[in-house]
């Protein structure tokens, strides 16, 4: 979920009680027209903008010998309902600073809103010391309008990495205006502009700046719609590349290349102490009776996984500098930074050549071809063993090692490599990786089926179950495997579960266990119904109102089998259509048959790719609609 629409129920929770009330301003018949031509636009929206002003200049700290990013945005707001609340809010933390946050009424008096201050607390952050400044107007009427004027400052440029067009609401006119001095080399990255009408004007000004401005209509909002890729994926908005100054006459580089982005990472590498000391005798334990080298890195990696918690840590120049190795094994917690350091750290002492390793997952488009710190938002260890790397991200629990998980699949990863670096991919698997194979061997008795299912994962299928299974506590195992497998429906019955070691990370995880299911039988006369699919897999998938790109977890493959006896003296006179579709994205499949005196209902689902772009939404949903059909149509067995 995006920042904007986490801190908007945060901010929904928390009311402000000192709001004083705001003597209206009655609409014009001129923006009563304006706010129903953008609510013909605009049309699940509630507030918009009309026009929406971001503008950038920078300056030289010349006692820090650093540069200032002083950002200015207007907007102008104007209600599309007959009444609507809303907040408006800006994050700055030890690095910014919010100068001026002020909201005009329409008649451009001051608005008399209290402004909120107020530390930003996130529950997938342990730590952070970002703040927002926030508040909380009302539109009485359709066609209110206010407007707003937030003044930042960002204390060193090299924090400052994007701009982007899309924002909370949707606004008729977007203009960001950069102004680039003279003795500042930055370059704004165009990025996704391909399909959107965005003007560019440039302009050379007297005194040697060049003043940029983009313009963009009909910008819709951030979509607040779950399992959408990252912003930077679909968004269009200008990367921030500053790449040197000058300053009393000498050049300062910031980032011109990777290189540069590199040296800042490692400076702040090579800050920490690494004082091992307490790390010493576990990693003697680990490695003690390990008969290769690989046992011994996988025992150690192993041991990460299953005993450091995973906690998001960000507080100014911690966002980007990894934690004593120390720290976070005495603590055992740490962010991606610390447990990689750590990783790096328990393997050094063990006699192997480990380093650190800086990526960003796939909610992140860019590479390290943009050296940007936006570029990434992870960090994993390489070990380099004999003539091949090892990458090991301790944050992925029961990933065993050489797997990994779709998020960081393809990615290009920095790789510590003394005063240069390596630039390399992570391997990408396919669908089949993580497949997921269930047979069910089923007869009839009465009005229930029963029989016994055999069920395999393998890949992120297997991390994921054995991650839930192993967080749970002991006297809950049980209880939940019943609810898994059964699927949370009452009408199944789970009894005589057996599983392969549920602490394997190495082998395929294997699950079999006896089955009966209720109410899956109907008996009218000679004729036998059936309903033998309780999971329907995909059918909450029809995009019928979704704007966004849908996006899947992990590419997915489904193996199903389902094996009925037909009683004797009954044979199948109705069953569905089978169904095969088949996209460079995807494949579905369901095929029913007869064989040796039994039905066989099979499906294989194929995710090649983990995005369903909103183009492909009609083809989907038609191939959705036609196996939600299937699900509906019942099997039909009559008396010979």
């Amino acid at each position: 979920m995006s920042q904007f629409f986490r801190m908007s129920m945060f901010l929904l929770i928390i009311l402000p009680t000192a709001l004083i009330a705001q003597k209206h301003v009655e609409p014009s018949t001129e923006d009563v027209q304006l706010a129903g031509n953008l609510k013909e636009i605009f049309t699940d929206d509630e507030v918009g903008l009309i026009d929406s002003e971001e503008i950038i200049s920078f300056e030289i700290d010349k006692d820090k010998a650093q540069v200032i990013v002083h950002q200015q945005i207007n907007n102008n707001l104007i209600n599309l309902e007959s009444r609507s609340d809303i907040q408006i809010f800006s994050f700055y933390d030890s690095e910014s600073e919010i100068t001026e946050f002020e909201v005009f009424s329409a008649n451009q008096k001051k608005a008399r809103y209290k402004i909120m201050d107020e530390a930003y607390k996130d529950n997938d952050l342990f730590h952070n010391d970002v703040r927002v400044k926030w508040v909380y107007l009302d539109f009485p009427v359709k066609a209110y309008r206010y407007e707003t004027r937030v003044v930042k400052e960002i204390k060193d440029i090299k924090y400052f990495t994007k701009l982007n067009f899309n924002d909370q609401f949707p606004a008729r006119n977007k203009k960001i205006v950069v102004t680039i001095p003279e003795w500042l080399d930055l370059e704004l990255k165009e990025i996704n502009f391909q399909d959107f009408n965005i003007k560019k004007e440039s302009i050379q000004l007297d005194n040697g700046s060049k003043r940029l401005t983009y313009t963009l209509e009909n910008i819709p909002a951030m979509s607040d719609e779950d399992h959408i890729p990252g912003p930077s994926h679909i968004y269009p908005h200008l990367l921030v590349l500053p790449k040197s100054y000058s300053f009393e006459g000498t050049e300062v580089n910031l980032f011109k290349d990777t290189q540069d982005l590199y040296n800042w990472y490692k400076s702040l590498a090579n800050e920490l102490e690494n004082d091992n000391t307490s790390l010493v005798e576990k990693v003697q334990d680990l490695t003690a009776e390990a008969d290769n080298e690989e046992e011994k890195i996988k025992n150690i990696y192993y041991w990460i996984q299953d005993n450091i918690r995973y906690i998001a840590f960000e507080d100014g120049i911690a966002g980007f500098k990894p934690d004593e190795a120390s720290h976070v094994f005495n603590k055992r917690y740490g962010d991606c930074k610390g447990m990689a350091n750590l990783t790096k750290q328990m393997l050094t002492e063990a006699g192997f050549d480990a380093r650190l390793t800086w990526i960003g997952t796939n909610h992140i488009a860019y590479d390290y071809s943009t050296p940007n710190l936006s570029v990434d938002n992870h960090m994993i260890c390489t070990v380099m063993l004999d003539d091949k790397m090892l990458f090991l991200d301790g944050t992925e629990k029961f990933n065993s090692m050489g797997e990994y998980a779709s998020r960081i699949q393809g990615k290009q990863m920095l790789i510590e490599n003394g005063e240069d670096f390596i630039l390399k991919n992570v391997p990408i698997e396919n669908a089949n990786f993580n497949t997921q194979k269930e047979t069910y061997h089923l007869a009839i008795t009465g009005e229930e089926i029963s029989g016994t299912v055999h069920k395999t994962f393998a890949g992120e299928s297997r991390a994921s179950l054995l991650h839930t299974f192993n967080s749970l506590k002991n006297d809950r195992k049980d209880d939940f495997l019943s609810w898994y497998l059964s699927n949370g429906n009452n009408n199944i019955q789970v009894a005589n579960i057996r599983t392969s070691d549920l602490n394997n990370r190495d082998t395929i995880l294997n699950i079999e266990y006896d089955i009966r299911i209720k109410n899956a039988v109907s008996t009218f006369g000679d004729m036998m119904y059936l309903d033998l699919d309780m999971e329907k897999e995909l059918s909450n998938l029809e995009f019928e109102k979704r704007k966004s790109d849908y996006q899947f977890y992990a590419k997915k493959n489904l193996e199903s089998t389902f094996k009925v006896t037909i009683p004797e003296g009954y044979s199948i006179s109705s069953k569905p259509q089978n169904f095969k579709v088949g996209t460079e994205d995807y494949e579905l499949s369901i095929n029913y048959s007869e064989k040796d005196g039994e039905l066989l209902y099979q499906k294989q689902y194929t995710i090649k790719d983990p995005t369903i772009k909103s183009s492909e939404f009609k083809s989907w949903n038609a191939n959705i609609q036609q196996i939600k059909n299937i699900y509906n149509e019942q099997i039909i067995l009559s008396k010979d």
